[in-house]
């Protein structure tokens, strides 16, 4: 069984749940890449509006990457959940900390 992340983070003052088949950190510094973002199938009449609007935000996206100091969790799960926005209330215990990454060297 391939494990199952979900990986959740802030983007223009919203909350976004993803859950993706892989997760890493060494391609690009300072960023989380994530990749096989993974949608639920519908069988059903009900339509989630949420995943709806991901599904088109991340179309065509083979990969997307995310800075890190804007992650605020990432788990591997049993199984996949729901993706979805949810918006920033701003008056929340969670602040994005502010920094600036130091270039990487080459001789580390």
């Amino acid at each position: 069984m391939k494990p199952v992340y979900k990986v959740i983070f802030h983007n223009q003052g919203k909350i976004y749940e993803l859950h993706a088949s892989s997760v890493s950190q060494d391609a690009m510094y300072a960023f989380v890449e994530i990749e096989g973002i993974i949608f639920g199938e519908h069988t059903e009449l009900v339509v989630d509006p949420t995943e709806e609007k991901l599904k088109d935000e991340f179309a065509g996206v083979k990969r997307t990457f995310v800075p890190m100091h804007s992650i605020i969790r990432i788990d591997e799960v049993s199984k996949q959940g729901t993706n979805k926005i949810v918006e920033s209330d701003g008056g929340g215990n969670i602040t994005p900390f502010p920094v600036t990454m130091p270039p990487k060297s080459d001789n580390t």
